[in-house]
């Protein structure tokens, strides 16, 4: 079983792909090729840990974001940045990941937290890999059925390696509006520098453009149509040709942004992985601040 093209699965696509009651045996133990990943988490809590113990897809195994999804490192390498590969690569194991899988990766706040895991898997060169979309929600608005056990899964044998995806570091986001777009995922306020909940410094990174990633989310929590998306980012000067990066306060968001753009239609842009979390930790790199 393989998933691709879209980097979106509905509800309904997850169920007939699964076959919940063919694609779990007695123990929690897989017997399909397809693994379900739970990555709940919010800035500031609560732990996603105790959400996924009142209940979740069943099969799912939890993933940490902040232990398995980020390493840790100097201020100016930002709150979350990438995990060691070797770290990641024993995570992955740890969850029954095993070259040739299909992954489908969710949490319940429409994608944003679950993208950073998509992200990471493509990037370590995992190509089968899809966000729910809708998240938990959507699961449960469809009448999938929610499990309060844990599944016990065979450790994979999956082999990672960071490269495959385009990422920026410091310099190359300070250059990129040059010839290109650089898209702030966090809210406006934020990128205007009217408020900043966490990071030392307020503003954006000079001569980006404000993209909150909460409007490339519907009302029902869903990932706008593609022709939607792809206007939006038309909008924002990005078209199939534009140079892109993105980033957000730590990587996370702008991996959510990032996914917005290929359910677009559009190339992979660069992720900045250190984000502006990163960026206003040195005090060598200016911050400006207004809507410009």
């Amino acid at each position: 079983m393989t998933m691709r093209n879209s980097p979106l699965i509905t509800a309904a696509a997850l169920d007939a792909a699964s076959g919940t009651e063919s694609l779990w045996s007695g123990a929690g133990r897989r017997r399909s090729t397809l693994r379900v990943l739970d990555v709940r988490w919010k800035l500031g809590g609560p732990p996603g840990a105790g959400e996924f113990a009142k209940g979740h897809i069943p099969g799912a195994v939890y993933v940490d974001l902040d232990t398995e999804l980020a390493g840790h490192g100097a201020p100016t390498d930002g709150r979350h940045p990438l995990p060691d590969i070797d770290a990641f690569q024993a995570s992955a194991r740890r969850w029954g990941v095993n070259a040739g899988d299909s992954v489908v990766v969710y949490d319940d706040v429409s994608g944003t937290s679950a993208a950073r895991l998509w992200w990471l898997l493509r990037h370590a060169g995992f190509a089968d890999v899809r966000v729910l979309d809708g998240g938990l929600a959507a699961w449960v608005a469809f009448g999938g059925g929610l499990d309060t056990g844990s599944s016990v899964m065979v450790p994979g044998t999956v082999q990672l390696a960071y490269g495959s995806l385009p990422t920026l570091d410091a310099d190359a986001a300070a250059a990129l509006p040059a010839n290109g777009v650089l898209l702030d995922a966090r809210a406006g306020e934020r990128f205007r520098g009217e408020v900043e909940p966490i990071d030392p410094r307020a503003g954006h990174i000079p001569g980006a453009v404000s993209a909150p990633t909460a409007d490339t989310i519907g009302p029902d929590g869903r990932m706008l149509s593609p022709e939607q998306l792809a206007a939006r980012f038309a909008e924002l000067g990005v078209t199939a040709g534009t140079p892109a990066g993105v980033y957000c306060g730590s990587g996370v968001t702008a991996a959510h942004a990032a996914l917005a753009m290929e359910a677009a239609g559009l190339p992979m842009p660069a992720l900045y992985p250190g984000s502006f979390s990163a960026w206003s930790n040195d005090p060598a790199r200016p911050v400006a601040v207004g809507a410009a």
